[in-house]
């Protein structure tokens, strides 16, 4: 009997092309973690609309290539970050770290304050929804936190702890703190946006069997936080063409990330300032759009072209007051940060996801004999009051990645 694939023994790997279309060179390939891999072939097909004597078809053609499909895994730091950068047009790059500064931590649970004496956080480019960390505090418990800003001025920076654990109020001595953004933050850029493509491999390591599909784009990232479980992503993708070999492509590729997975029960979300306690579910849609049309003499398309890139979503939380029923009725614009970490210790591994200018699309309550919820829609906007100098970001949505 022949062996039959299976997919405990298939692979996965990706790599950036240098042109769209061209597979790259086979090393530094990077495996990924998955769910499941739904990418394959796909062909626009014909079938002959002649009127014959015989009343049958006799003739069926192949047209346009098309690679469809998408990839599905568990939320992590680090695996999907180079799919995400791509889809927000700009690689991920390290946050500002400021030093030699003099601290006082104030403040209580859920509201905890980082006073400089002298300087500017806005100057030197901090923006709520980062998570930052502190080195050279007085307390040796006070570093090494993740600490998320979610209010900003230029001299104080209001936070909560990701683990709720506490901080002990202190004056540092003088000019011996670090403030640091932690890991690596990429956002939609107002100019200079990538367009990367990319070719990935489906390896069938028990049938030798390879498929390298080219010409890959991510077209659709859509994160779920459920209130419980993992943290899942899915990013459809839409693609050129197919290499098929009985060889492996991509040779030694490297291992797939060690990083843990993310969960509902690990993190903080803010919705509009406030950290919420009722929320009980969150998805967000990042829609890159492209677009690309057949061309006569060629089976394949030849480009997929970047259109802009939208992103909504929705939440579902508990019906307690009006706060946030009413910032639909009333039109208000309000603003979304959601931390999610890998365990419950103060310095673990996250993925944060900022939207600093949001406006609910609706709101609309399920009834029942257990407790209300509320369903929340949202588009995301371009914040364009953010920028240099200001407390947050000129973008539309800001991921930052503490291993990426």
């Amino acid at each position: 009997m022949a062996t039959q694939a299976t997919g405990i023994f298939k692979q996965v790997a990706i790599k950036r092309e240098v042109t769209y279309g061209t597979i790259p060179v086979a090393a530094s390939a990077q495996l990924l973690r998955r769910v499941q891999s739904t990418v394959d072939l796909s062909k626009d097909t014909y079938s002959s609309n002649e009127i014959r004597p015989d009343m049958q078809i006799a003739d069926f053609r192949h047209g346009v290539r098309r690679v469809k499909g998408s990839l599905q895994g568990e939320l992590s730091p680090k695996t999907y970050s180079d799919i995400l950068s791509s889809m927000l047009k700009r690689d991920f790059t390290a946050g500002v770290s400021v030093a030699s500064l003099t601290l006082t931590i104030g403040g209580s649970a859920g509201a905890w304050t980082v006073t400089r004496s002298a300087g500017s956080y806005l100057t030197d480019g901090f923006k709520i929804g980062d998570v930052v960390t502190l080195a050279g505090c007085t307390n040796a418990g006070n570093n090494a936190n993740n600490l998320l800003i979610y209010a900003l001025t230029a001299t104080v920076a209001t936070c909560i702890v990701l683990n709720a654990s506490s901080l002990t109020a202190e004056t540092s001595s003088a000019s011996a703190c670090t403030v640091a953004v932690k890991g690596k933050k990429t956002w939609i850029p107002t100019s200079g946006q990538t367009d990367n493509s990319y070719s990935l491999e489906h390896w069938y390591n028990d049938t030798t069997q390879s498929e390298v599909f080219s010409g890959i784009k991510f077209d659709k990232g859509t994160i779920n936080l459920p209130p419980t479980g993992m943290a899942t992503a899915q990013f459809d993708v839409i693609g050129q063409n197919i290499t098929t070999a009985q060889t492996r492509y991509f040779t030694s590729p490297t291992a797939i990330t060690s990083t843990g997975v993310v969960a509902a029960v690990n993190g903080v979300l803010v919705v509009n300032g406030v950290a919420q306690a009722v929320v009980t579910g969150l998805s967000i849609v990042i829609d890159p759009t492209f677009s690309g049309d057949p061309v006569v003499g060629a089976n394949v398309i030849p480009n997929q072209f970047a259109g802009p890139v939208n992103v909504t979503g929705q939440f579902t939380a508990y019906f307690t007051d009006n706060t946030l029923r009413d910032l639909f009725v009333n039109e208000t614009e309000s603003s979304l940060i959601v931390a999610l970490t890998t365990n419950n210790t103060a310095s673990a591994d996250f993925v944060t996801f900022v939207l600093p200018r949001i406006k609910l699309g609706g709101q609309q309550k399920n009834d029942g004999t257990g407790g209300i919820v509320q369903t929340f829609p949202f588009q995301a906007l371009l914040n364009v009051n953010g920028g240099t100098g200001q407390s947050t970001e000129q973008t539309t949505i800001l991921i930052q990645d503490s291993a990426a």
